[in-house]
């Protein structure tokens, strides 16, 4: 039987997640069509997380359908 490795996104907020709600944003709408990553270790010095409102560290990605 074959295994789905395709990762979940949080529709809100663009975070990776395993659970069935996003730790950031509290919300329960995922998408697994995504593209791009992002790994966000310090929101408050980083551009690209300024740019992607993200104010958490975490596994991020650039767009989200």
């Amino acid at each position: 039987m074959a295994r789905d490795t395709k990762e979940k996104v949080c529709k809100s907020c663009r975070r990776f997640v395993k659970t069935e709600k996003c730790p950031v944003c509290n919300q329960s709408s995922f998408s697994t069509s995504w593209k791009g990553i992002a790994f966000i270790n310090d929101p408050a010095d980083s551009e690209i997380a300024k740019a992607l409102g993200v104010t958490a560290p975490g596994k991020y990605c650039l767009f989200v359908k």
